[in-house]
């Protein structure tokens, strides 16, 4: 019996067919891991960027609020003051002295974002106003604000206290 023959070209091409597609195959999946490796990369780089950005957001908040707190706090003694200007007194240079004090405060604090709300002549709004008193007239439009019994304010345009009112209803 005779053997066959294998021509030593023939051998190293299917050799070499074989290595070529083993390394192309190698290389389109080691392109494929790194595609889904820098995919990865850049989802958690977005959810960082992300957490970030909450993180921020959150300590914005927390510092608000610490903020309205504070200004809340001292709401009683702006309004102490405003009490005490309407007081007449002999001794103008200590009522002077008073209005500076509180200009000096209420400046302060609207700095900080403190605004008051305007009440009289306005329609009522039950989201940022208090009714306290409801008088019948005939003078005024229904749901019209007469008189301010205690301002209100918004802090940096949240609703920090509602102002108490008197408001006109229609006479029966």
């Amino acid at each position: 019996m005779k053997e066959p023959t294998v021509d030593a070209g023939e051998s190293t091409t299917a050799t070499g067919e074989n290595g070529a597609a083993d390394v192309t195959a190698e290389r389109d999946r080691l392109l494929e891991e790194k595609n889904e490796l820098v995919e990865l990369l850049r989802r958690r780089q977005a959810e960082f960027d992300n957490f970030r950005k909450r993180a921020e957001r959150e300590k914005s908040d927390v510092l608000e609020y610490a903020h309205s707190d504070s200004v809340r706090a001292i709401l009683p003694i702006l309004d102490d003051f405003e009490r005490a200007l309407k007081t007449q007194t002999a001794d103008k240079v200590y009522a002077r002295g008073m209005e500076l004090i509180y200009q000096h405060l209420a400046d302060a604090l609207k700095k900080l974002g403190l605004e008051t709300i305007t009440t009289k002549g306005q329609k009522f709004d039950p989201h940022v106003h208090h009714a306290v008193d409801m008088v019948e007239t005939g003078d005024v439009e229904e749901q019209t604000i007469l008189d301010e019994y205690q301002p209100g304010y918004n802090f940096r345009g949240r609703l920090l206290r509602p102002a108490m009112v008197k408001v006109a209803v229609t006479k029966k």
